[in-house]
């Protein structure tokens, strides 16, 4: 078994990484994946707030991952595990959410999961630095979003 444990910090409240994470359309927006693709995802919420079972497919580059939703603790933990990936079997993750004393909010999103052999090493090395933006991007977005300016509007 592999994993990763990556976090980012973000001067965002819970409640505003938290909307981001259940909305799968916003998604591209924060991290690297480049679409959801709503035809191979089932049981997303139309108003952007997905619950236990949906599962979404997101595609980065030509590779398309299918992931369903299997905990959610509102405003702090978000778990899913992988439904369709060639490469990795048994991958099961969470991003949980801390706030920080004085405000913001710490990230820490981890996961476990079994490379296929011979990817190994290769899924080490990616998966921890593709995590790792994905929760940077997360933060930096949703401090956007709570920035005094955007929240007037400007």
């Amino acid at each position: 078994m592999q994993s990763y444990d990556v976090s980012a910090e973000s001067m965002a409240l819970p409640a505003t990484v938290w909307t981001l994470l259940l909305n799968p359309q916003s998604w591209p927006a924060w991290s690297r994946i480049d679409a959801l693709e709503t035809g191979q995802s089932r049981g997303l919420s139309p108003d952007g707030r997905d619950g236990v079972g949906a599962i979404r497919a997101f595609r980065t580059g030509k590779v398309v991952t299918k992931e369903r939703i299997t905990a959610l603790d509102p405003g702090r933990r978000f778990a899913y595990e992988g439904v369709e990936n060639r490469q990795m079997a048994d991958y099961h993750a969470a991003v949980e959410l801390y706030e920080l004393p004085g405000g913001g909010t710490r990230i820490r999103w981890h996961g476990t999961y079994l490379a296929r052999r011979g990817m190994r090493w290769v899924f080490q090395w990616y998966l921890r630095r593709f995590m790792q933006a994905m929760a940077t991007g997360l933060a930096e977005h949703a401090a956007g979003l709570d920035a005094p300016s955007a929240r007037q509007g400007y």
